[in-house]
């Protein structure tokens, strides 16, 4: 099922060096959890995604239930053979929608509430904030505390689980700890998540004590219908409040799961999203897989592993390559610029990338302003090889004790 085996723990932080064992495969950690939502990491086949040293892979609960449906992907043998993937494999709860679909898209705020964001927002084309590492960029206007008993528009969040409208045809949706748990085993992944409600930055004390309270039974509920072939993990929530972090942790951490993850809100700063996560962390079995739920800027990885994260999915370095941005040694460029057209160097001299190796900055962006899809290939994949890369290099250094 899942052996986790800590190889070496860090003297200079918390950071350690272990080892994930499922049925599907081995994964060394600290790693990052490449996202998958729709059972494909968009524009690579799984065979590419290996290539770029990608070692495990999340997809999305919620969006596989409406397409294609959990039915038809276990009629496939489950989710490793629909997609092709023979490497270890997550899937989430549904409990982020609860916030994105809810409060998140009523307030235009994300995981991190930002009022004044360091970068400029992307947006989709129908002019909708786009979503980056957990946050939303957007005015910041019509910002309200989120009060006891509120409820997001077009979400109903029950004590038995939320009612969704669907996005994709309207109908209503009911999931709870019960359909999650049953709509995962059918996806067939090696780790599934408990069913939570991930609040909203927005949410006061009384709000988030409430929340809590309905995220520890369901995770009670979600233990009771564990499948008995795949590692189930509690959720620890409690927003941006210390005690009620402390408490999550405390209660999530004393049931018998295979692992945990650190979800919820991360405050308005990454200093204080670190202090959250050394709250967690200080009450969670010290023996067991810990996992930070869509969390992972590249500035930020080292502060995560140093706080004794083990694993963190993160859509960044694919969110970013569709939007023309590549990471490199010489940070962020956006290759889509007019300047790096008569530019004869790969996106980074350094890396070892087929991309690096084979095509320059002028080609590619010659393919973005051409509006050739190639292009979202390229960047993907190098964003992948140069984010897992860098992992790499944590993890030597927590081998050699530089970390």
């Amino acid at each position: 099922m899942l052996e986790f085996k800590i190889l070496k723990k860090s003297k200079n932080s918390n950071a350690r060096l272990g080892v994930l064992k499922t049925s599907h495969g081995v994964v060394e950690t600290p790693v990052l959890v490449t996202v998958a939502t729709q059972a494909v990491v968009k524009t690579l086949t799984s065979e590419e995604v290996k290539q770029a040293k990608s070692q495990l892979l999340i997809a999305n609960t919620f969006h596989l239930h409406l397409k294609p449906g959990e039915k038809i992907v276990k009629s496939f043998g489950g989710l490793h053979k629909f997609m092709n993937w023979d490497r270890p494999l997550m899937t989430d709860s549904g409990g982020f929608q609860v916030f994105s679909l809810g409060f998140g898209s009523d307030h235009g705020v994300g995981k991190i509430f930002k009022r004044d964001a360091n970068i400029r927002p992307i947006r989709q084309a129908q002019g909708r904030p786009e979503q980056v590492e957990g946050r939303m960029y957007a005015n910041d206007t019509n910002k309200k505390i989120i009060s006891k008993g509120q409820q997001p528009r077009n979400v109903k969040i029950t004590s038995d689980g939320v009612f969704f409208n669907s996005p994709v045809d309207g109908r209503k949706i009911f999931l709870g700890p019960k359909e999650s748990m049953k709509i995962q085993q059918a996806l067939g992944a090696d780790i599934i998540f408990a069913f939570d409600e991930c609040t909203s930055p927005l949410a006061d004390y009384e709000y988030t004590k409430k929340s809590l309270v309905k995220t520890h039974r369901w995770a009670k509920i979600c233990l009771e219908n564990k499948p008995t072939k795949q590692a189930l993990f509690g959720i620890t929530q409690g927003g941006k409040f210390k005690d009620l972090r402390i408490e999550s942790a405390k209660f999530i951490g004393s049931l018998p799961f295979d692992g945990f993850g650190i979800g919820g809100e991360f405050g308005g700063d990454k200093d204080t999203m670190i202090k959250m996560i050394g709250w967690t962390i200080k009450e969670l079995p010290s023996d067991m897989p810990r996992h930070l739920l869509g969390i992972g800027h590249l500035e930020d990885i080292p502060k995560i592993i140093k706080s004794g994260v083990d694993t963190f999915d993160c859509i960044v370095p694919t969110h970013y390559a569709r939007h023309g941005y590549a990471f490199t040694s010489e940070g962020r460029l956006d290759i889509s610029k007019a300047k790096f057209l008569n530019d004869k160097k790969p996106l980074d001299k350094k890396c070892g990338c087929f991309v690096c190796q084979n095509y320059s900055r002028g080609y590619i962006t010659h393919l973005l302003k051409a509006k050739e899809i190639t292009p979202l290939k390229l960047l993907t994949f190098h964003n992948l090889y140069f984010f897992n890369s860098y992992i790499e290099k944590l993890r030597n250094d927590i081998k050699e004790g530089r970390l």
